[in-house]
Protein backbone atom coordinates (compact mmCIF):
# COMPACT_ATOMS: atom_id res chain seq x y z
CA UNK A 1 0.00 0.00 0.00
CA UNK A 2 1.17 3.37 -0.88
CA UNK A 3 0.69 6.49 1.26
CA UNK A 4 1.60 10.50 0.45
CA UNK A 5 4.31 12.01 1.05
CA UNK A 6 2.31 14.16 3.92
CA UNK A 7 1.44 10.70 6.03
CA UNK A 8 5.07 9.42 5.48
CA UNK A 9 6.54 12.53 6.71
CA UNK A 10 4.73 12.14 9.97
CA UNK A 11 5.37 8.69 10.49
CA UNK A 12 8.85 9.98 10.23
CA UNK A 13 8.29 12.57 12.79
CA UNK A 14 6.77 10.76 15.31
CA UNK A 15 10.43 9.24 15.15
CA UNK A 16 12.32 12.08 15.47
CA UNK A 17 13.37 13.04 11.60
CA UNK A 18 13.89 16.45 11.23
CA UNK A 19 11.37 17.80 8.60
CA UNK A 20 10.00 21.30 7.72
CA UNK A 21 6.54 21.51 8.80
CA UNK A 22 3.62 21.30 6.03
CA UNK A 23 -0.07 21.57 5.84
CA UNK A 24 -2.63 20.00 2.97
CA UNK A 25 -4.36 21.88 0.61
CA UNK A 26 -7.23 20.73 -1.31
CA UNK A 27 -8.45 23.96 -2.79
CA UNK A 28 -6.10 27.05 -4.01
CA UNK A 29 -7.71 29.62 -1.25
CA UNK A 30 -6.49 26.67 1.35
CA UNK A 31 -3.09 26.80 -0.12
CA UNK A 32 -2.85 30.87 0.16
CA UNK A 33 -3.91 30.56 3.49
CA UNK A 34 -0.94 27.60 4.50
CA UNK A 35 1.53 30.39 2.80
CA UNK A 36 0.45 33.13 4.57
CA UNK A 37 0.99 31.21 7.98
CA UNK A 38 4.26 30.08 7.01
CA UNK A 39 5.54 33.46 5.14
CA UNK A 40 8.19 33.69 2.66
CA UNK A 41 8.90 31.38 -0.34
CA UNK A 42 6.85 28.02 0.38
CA UNK A 43 6.88 24.66 -2.01
CA UNK A 44 3.43 23.18 -3.51
CA UNK A 45 4.02 19.67 -3.98
CA UNK A 46 1.49 17.79 -5.41
CA UNK A 47 0.47 14.69 -3.45
CA UNK A 48 -0.44 11.52 -5.58
CA UNK A 49 1.04 8.13 -5.73
CA UNK A 50 3.49 8.17 -8.84
CA UNK A 51 7.29 9.33 -9.32
CA UNK A 52 8.32 12.02 -11.46
CA UNK A 53 5.93 15.14 -9.83
CA UNK A 54 8.61 17.49 -10.43
CA UNK A 55 9.43 16.51 -14.17
CA UNK A 56 5.47 16.68 -14.02
CA UNK A 57 5.04 20.23 -12.88
CA UNK A 58 3.74 18.95 -9.87
CA UNK A 59 6.12 20.62 -7.60
CA UNK A 60 6.42 24.41 -7.75
CA UNK A 61 8.36 27.33 -5.71
CA UNK A 62 6.19 29.92 -4.96
CA UNK A 63 7.74 32.95 -3.69
CA UNK A 64 4.33 35.12 -2.57
CA UNK A 65 1.04 33.20 -0.64
CA UNK A 66 -0.70 34.44 -4.55
CA UNK A 67 2.18 32.61 -6.45
CA UNK A 68 1.02 29.60 -4.06
CA UNK A 69 -2.81 30.09 -4.73
CA UNK A 70 -2.15 30.53 -8.13
CA UNK A 71 0.50 27.00 -8.52
CA UNK A 72 -2.19 25.28 -6.41
CA UNK A 73 -5.13 26.07 -9.00
CA UNK A 74 -2.49 24.73 -11.66
CA UNK A 75 -1.63 21.54 -9.81
CA UNK A 76 -4.87 20.35 -8.38
CA UNK A 77 -6.97 18.02 -10.71
CA UNK A 78 -3.80 18.06 -12.84
CA UNK A 79 -3.15 14.35 -14.59
CA UNK A 80 0.33 12.46 -13.17
CA UNK A 81 0.97 9.21 -14.89
CA UNK A 82 -2.68 8.53 -15.25
CA UNK A 83 -3.80 9.70 -11.38
CA UNK A 84 -5.63 13.03 -10.22
CA UNK A 85 -4.12 15.22 -8.23
CA UNK A 86 -6.42 15.79 -5.11
CA UNK A 87 -4.11 17.79 -2.73
CA UNK A 88 -0.80 19.31 -2.46
CA UNK A 89 1.30 19.68 0.60
CA UNK A 90 2.12 23.54 0.92
CA UNK A 91 5.74 23.78 2.89
CA UNK A 92 8.47 26.49 3.66
CA UNK A 93 10.86 26.12 1.42
CA UNK A 94 14.70 25.03 2.78
CA UNK A 95 18.13 26.59 1.64
CA UNK A 96 19.90 23.55 0.41
CA UNK A 97 24.10 23.52 0.07
CA UNK A 98 23.82 19.85 -0.80
CA UNK A 99 20.98 16.57 -1.28
CA UNK A 100 21.64 12.88 -0.43
CA UNK A 101 19.64 10.22 -1.26
CA UNK A 102 18.83 7.42 1.98
CA UNK A 103 16.01 4.25 1.37
CA UNK A 104 15.48 0.55 2.80
CA UNK A 105 14.28 -1.71 0.71
CA UNK A 106 12.94 -4.96 1.49
CA UNK A 107 15.54 -7.75 -0.32
CA UNK A 108 13.83 -11.10 -0.68
CA UNK A 109 17.17 -12.34 -1.85
CA UNK A 110 19.09 -11.46 1.47
CA UNK A 111 15.64 -11.80 3.47
CA UNK A 112 16.88 -8.86 4.63
CA UNK A 113 15.83 -4.85 4.74
CA UNK A 114 18.93 -2.94 2.78
CA UNK A 115 20.46 0.19 3.46
CA UNK A 116 20.90 2.49 -0.16
CA UNK A 117 22.42 5.63 0.27
CA UNK A 118 24.04 7.83 -2.42
CA UNK A 119 25.60 11.69 -2.42
CA UNK A 120 23.37 12.21 -5.13
CA UNK A 121 20.24 12.81 -4.01
CA UNK A 122 17.44 14.66 -5.47
CA UNK A 123 16.90 12.75 -8.52
CA UNK A 124 15.53 9.27 -9.40
CA UNK A 125 17.82 6.62 -7.53
CA UNK A 126 17.47 4.44 -10.14
CA UNK A 127 19.07 7.12 -13.16
CA UNK A 128 21.93 7.06 -10.62
CA UNK A 129 22.28 3.20 -10.43
CA UNK A 130 21.98 3.16 -14.23
CA UNK A 131 24.91 5.62 -14.75
CA UNK A 132 27.09 6.32 -11.39
CA UNK A 133 26.65 2.62 -9.60
CA UNK A 134 29.89 3.61 -7.22
CA UNK A 135 27.75 6.47 -5.95
CA UNK A 136 25.36 3.55 -3.99
CA UNK A 137 26.50 2.14 -1.28
CA UNK A 138 24.02 -0.89 0.13
CA UNK A 139 24.15 -2.45 3.59
CA UNK A 140 21.92 -5.17 4.55
CA UNK A 141 20.71 -5.12 8.39
CA UNK A 142 20.37 -7.88 10.76
CA UNK A 143 16.68 -7.56 12.16
CA UNK A 144 17.56 -9.12 15.32
CA UNK A 145 20.00 -6.16 15.70
CA UNK A 146 18.88 -3.43 13.95
CA UNK A 147 20.96 -0.98 12.13
CA UNK A 148 24.12 -0.39 14.74
CA UNK A 149 25.44 3.02 15.36
CA UNK A 150 29.07 1.85 13.46
CA UNK A 151 26.95 1.39 10.60
CA UNK A 152 25.08 4.17 11.02
CA UNK A 153 28.35 6.21 10.95
CA UNK A 154 29.65 4.35 7.76
CA UNK A 155 26.92 5.19 5.96
CA UNK A 156 26.74 8.88 6.97
CA UNK A 157 30.51 8.73 6.25
CA UNK A 158 29.42 8.02 2.72
CA UNK A 159 27.35 11.24 2.21
CA UNK A 160 29.43 13.85 3.93
CA UNK A 161 32.83 14.32 4.66
CA UNK A 162 32.04 16.74 7.68
CA UNK A 163 31.53 14.83 11.11
CA UNK A 164 28.63 17.24 12.48
CA UNK A 165 26.74 16.31 9.30
CA UNK A 166 27.95 12.48 9.45
CA UNK A 167 26.57 12.10 13.15
CA UNK A 168 23.22 14.25 11.97
CA UNK A 169 22.96 11.32 9.36
CA UNK A 170 23.53 8.91 10.89
CA UNK A 171 20.77 9.61 14.13
CA UNK A 172 18.01 10.02 10.98
CA UNK A 173 18.68 6.83 9.37
CA UNK A 174 18.53 4.63 12.59
CA UNK A 175 15.00 6.74 12.91
CA UNK A 176 14.15 6.20 9.56
CA UNK A 177 15.03 2.39 10.45
CA UNK A 178 12.86 2.26 13.52
CA UNK A 179 9.61 4.34 11.43
CA UNK A 180 10.29 1.47 8.91
CA UNK A 181 10.19 -1.78 10.90
CA UNK A 182 7.16 -0.42 13.27
CA UNK A 183 5.13 0.58 10.22
CA UNK A 184 5.69 -2.59 8.20
CA UNK A 185 7.07 -1.06 5.07
CA UNK A 186 8.73 -2.82 2.37
CA UNK A 187 10.42 0.82 1.15
CA UNK A 188 10.77 3.95 2.81
CA UNK A 189 13.10 6.59 1.29
CA UNK A 190 14.13 10.23 1.76
CA UNK A 191 15.04 11.90 -1.06
CA UNK A 192 16.44 14.62 -1.14
CA UNK A 193 17.92 14.47 2.87
CA UNK A 194 19.72 17.65 2.58
CA UNK A 195 22.52 19.58 4.09
CA UNK A 196 21.76 23.64 4.79
CA UNK A 197 24.29 25.77 4.23
CA UNK A 198 24.33 25.88 8.32
CA UNK A 199 25.09 22.39 8.72
CA UNK A 200 21.99 20.99 9.37
CA UNK A 201 20.71 17.94 7.74
CA UNK A 202 16.97 17.51 7.00
CA UNK A 203 14.50 15.77 5.03
CA UNK A 204 12.91 17.47 3.23
CA UNK A 205 10.56 14.38 1.33
CA UNK A 206 9.60 11.02 2.45
CA UNK A 207 8.00 8.01 0.62
CA UNK A 208 6.66 4.80 2.32
CA UNK A 209 5.19 1.53 0.84
CA UNK A 210 3.63 -0.70 3.01
CA UNK A 211 3.47 -4.27 3.04
CA UNK A 212 0.51 -5.35 2.27
CA UNK A 213 0.26 -8.40 4.77
CA UNK A 214 1.19 -5.48 7.39
CA UNK A 215 -1.94 -4.27 7.41
CA UNK A 216 -3.86 -6.01 9.73
CA UNK A 217 -1.72 -5.16 12.72
CA UNK A 218 -1.37 -1.89 12.23
CA UNK A 219 -4.83 -0.81 11.76
CA UNK A 220 -3.76 3.20 12.33
CA UNK A 221 -1.34 2.50 8.73
CA UNK A 222 -4.59 0.67 6.95
CA UNK A 223 -6.46 3.66 7.37
CA UNK A 224 -4.28 5.98 5.68
CA UNK A 225 -5.09 4.54 2.77
CA UNK A 226 -6.22 7.16 -0.15
CA UNK A 227 -8.21 4.93 -2.91
CA UNK A 228 -8.62 8.17 -4.53
CA UNK A 229 -5.02 8.18 -5.42
CA UNK A 230 -5.23 4.51 -7.03
CA UNK A 231 -5.82 3.16 -9.92
CA UNK A 232 -9.80 2.59 -9.97
CA UNK A 233 -8.99 -0.77 -11.48
CA UNK A 234 -6.91 -2.07 -8.54
CA UNK A 235 -9.61 -0.95 -6.05
CA UNK A 236 -12.21 -2.80 -7.46
CA UNK A 237 -9.88 -5.93 -7.65
CA UNK A 238 -9.19 -5.47 -3.69
CA UNK A 239 -12.98 -5.37 -2.85
CA UNK A 240 -13.59 -8.31 -5.04
CA UNK A 241 -10.52 -10.17 -3.19
CA UNK A 242 -8.70 -10.55 -6.33
CA UNK A 243 -4.87 -9.82 -6.70
CA UNK A 244 -4.46 -7.88 -9.80
CA UNK A 245 -1.78 -5.36 -10.98
CA UNK A 246 -2.25 -3.51 -14.26
CA UNK A 247 0.31 -3.46 -17.28
CA UNK A 248 0.73 -1.94 -20.40
CA UNK A 249 0.18 -4.71 -23.09
CA UNK A 250 -3.19 -5.64 -24.95
CA UNK A 251 -4.17 -9.16 -23.83
CA UNK A 252 -5.81 -9.47 -20.16
CA UNK A 253 -5.29 -12.60 -18.86
CA UNK A 254 -7.46 -14.47 -16.38
CA UNK A 255 -5.57 -17.17 -14.51
CA UNK A 256 -6.10 -18.82 -11.43
CA UNK A 257 -2.46 -19.45 -9.21
CA UNK A 258 -0.09 -16.72 -9.20
CA UNK A 259 2.51 -19.61 -10.22
CA UNK A 260 0.05 -19.89 -13.72
CA UNK A 261 -0.35 -16.60 -13.65
CA UNK A 262 3.64 -15.81 -13.92
CA UNK A 263 3.69 -18.55 -16.50
CA UNK A 264 0.78 -17.32 -18.57
CA UNK A 265 2.26 -13.87 -18.91
CA UNK A 266 5.77 -15.09 -19.93
CA UNK A 267 4.41 -17.07 -22.42
CA UNK A 268 2.26 -14.28 -23.90
CA UNK A 269 5.72 -12.68 -24.19
CA UNK A 270 6.77 -15.12 -25.27
CA UNK A 271 4.58 -15.44 -28.62
CA UNK A 272 5.32 -11.93 -29.41
CA UNK A 273 2.52 -10.02 -27.37
CA UNK A 274 1.98 -7.73 -24.25
CA UNK A 275 -0.04 -8.42 -21.70
CA UNK A 276 -2.42 -6.11 -19.79
CA UNK A 277 -2.65 -7.44 -16.57
CA UNK A 278 -1.67 -9.84 -13.55
CA UNK A 279 -5.26 -10.85 -12.68
CA UNK A 280 -5.32 -13.83 -10.24
CA UNK A 281 -8.93 -15.53 -9.30
CA UNK A 282 -6.83 -17.49 -6.50
CA UNK A 283 -8.24 -21.35 -5.73
CA UNK A 284 -12.13 -20.30 -5.22
CA UNK A 285 -14.95 -22.15 -6.91
CA UNK A 286 -17.48 -18.90 -6.48
CA UNK A 287 -18.46 -18.37 -10.00
CA UNK A 288 -18.59 -14.25 -8.51
CA UNK A 289 -15.01 -13.83 -9.05
CA UNK A 290 -14.85 -14.48 -12.28
CA UNK A 291 -17.87 -12.18 -13.33
CA UNK A 292 -15.69 -9.10 -11.43
CA UNK A 293 -12.09 -10.57 -12.86
CA UNK A 294 -14.15 -9.77 -16.54
CA UNK A 295 -15.71 -7.03 -15.30
CA UNK A 296 -11.98 -5.32 -14.48
CA UNK A 297 -10.25 -6.92 -17.72
CA UNK A 298 -12.89 -5.31 -20.54
CA UNK A 299 -12.82 -1.67 -18.31
CA UNK A 300 -9.57 -1.36 -19.68
CA UNK A 301 -9.75 0.20 -23.36
CA UNK A 302 -6.60 -1.28 -24.21
CA UNK A 303 -7.27 -5.18 -24.31
CA UNK A 304 -8.30 -6.15 -27.44
CA UNK A 305 -8.10 -9.85 -26.11
CA UNK A 306 -8.86 -11.94 -23.49
CA UNK A 307 -7.51 -15.12 -21.93
CA UNK A 308 -8.76 -17.11 -19.44
CA UNK A 309 -6.60 -19.76 -18.29
CA UNK A 310 -7.24 -22.20 -15.59
CA UNK A 311 -6.06 -24.96 -14.51
CA UNK A 312 -8.23 -26.86 -12.10
CA UNK A 313 -7.24 -28.25 -8.49
CA UNK A 314 -9.05 -26.59 -5.38
CA UNK A 315 -10.43 -24.54 -8.51
CA UNK A 316 -13.32 -26.12 -10.47
CA UNK A 317 -13.42 -25.52 -13.88
CA UNK A 318 -17.18 -25.75 -14.46
CA UNK A 319 -17.74 -22.74 -11.43
CA UNK A 320 -15.24 -20.49 -14.15
CA UNK A 321 -17.40 -21.84 -17.08
CA UNK A 322 -20.68 -20.80 -15.16
CA UNK A 323 -18.68 -17.06 -14.44
CA UNK A 324 -17.69 -16.46 -17.90
CA UNK A 325 -21.36 -17.42 -19.15
CA UNK A 326 -22.95 -15.12 -16.66
CA UNK A 327 -20.31 -12.34 -16.77
CA UNK A 328 -20.83 -12.19 -20.67
CA UNK A 329 -24.71 -12.33 -20.51
CA UNK A 330 -24.46 -9.62 -18.01
CA UNK A 331 -22.39 -7.30 -19.90
CA UNK A 332 -21.73 -8.79 -23.60
CA UNK A 333 -18.00 -8.90 -24.20
CA UNK A 334 -16.57 -6.37 -27.45
CA UNK A 335 -13.55 -8.11 -27.46
CA UNK A 336 -12.44 -12.09 -28.61
CA UNK A 337 -12.09 -14.45 -25.61
CA UNK A 338 -10.29 -17.58 -25.79
CA UNK A 339 -10.49 -20.15 -23.03
CA UNK A 340 -8.37 -22.73 -21.64
CA UNK A 341 -9.74 -24.89 -19.21
CA UNK A 342 -8.23 -28.21 -17.93
CA UNK A 343 -8.25 -30.17 -14.40
CA UNK A 344 -11.50 -31.04 -11.70
CA UNK A 345 -14.51 -31.16 -13.92
CA UNK A 346 -13.31 -30.21 -17.26
CA UNK A 347 -15.76 -32.32 -19.50
CA UNK A 348 -19.14 -30.21 -17.40
CA UNK A 349 -16.99 -27.02 -17.98
CA UNK A 350 -16.50 -27.94 -22.15
CA UNK A 351 -20.01 -28.84 -22.12
CA UNK A 352 -21.64 -25.53 -20.15
CA UNK A 353 -19.13 -23.26 -23.02
CA UNK A 354 -20.06 -25.31 -25.88
CA UNK A 355 -24.08 -24.89 -24.83
CA UNK A 356 -23.60 -21.32 -24.74
CA UNK A 357 -21.34 -20.72 -28.00
CA UNK A 358 -17.68 -20.63 -26.75
CA UNK A 359 -14.97 -22.63 -27.81
CA UNK A 360 -12.81 -23.86 -25.37
CA UNK A 361 -9.16 -25.50 -25.65
CA UNK A 362 -6.84 -27.37 -22.85
CA UNK A 363 -4.08 -26.71 -24.19
CA UNK A 364 -1.95 -23.52 -22.81
CA UNK A 365 0.42 -23.00 -26.01
CA UNK A 366 -2.56 -23.07 -28.24
CA UNK A 367 -4.57 -20.96 -25.87
CA UNK A 368 -1.86 -17.81 -25.97
CA UNK A 369 -0.91 -18.32 -29.22
CA UNK A 370 -4.79 -17.44 -30.36
CA UNK A 371 -4.98 -14.55 -27.91
CA UNK A 372 -2.17 -12.84 -29.17
CA UNK A 373 -2.95 -13.26 -32.99
CA UNK A 374 -6.56 -11.91 -32.05
CA UNK A 375 -4.77 -9.10 -30.05
CA UNK A 376 -2.44 -8.26 -33.32
CA UNK A 377 -5.55 -8.27 -35.54
CA UNK A 378 -7.52 -5.60 -33.50
CA UNK A 379 -4.71 -3.62 -32.82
Amino acid sequence: MNIHEYQAKEILRREGVPIPPGDVATTPQEAENIAKQYGGTVVVKAQVHAGGRGKAGGVKLAKSPSEAREFASKILGMQIKGLTVQKVLVTPAADIASEAYVGIILDRASKKPVFMVSPAGGIDIEEVAATTPEKILKLPIDTRYGLQPFQATRLGFFLFDDIKKVRQAAKIMQQLYAGFMKAGCSLAEINPLVATPAGDVVALDAKMVIDDNELDRHPDIAALRDESAEAPSEVQARNANLTFIKLDGDVGCVVNGAGLAMATMDLVKYYGGEPANFLDIGGSSNPEKVVNALKIITADPNVKAILFNIFGGITRTDDVANGIVTATKQNPLKVPIVIRLTGTNEEIAMKILQENGFSASSDMDEAVKKAVALAKEAA
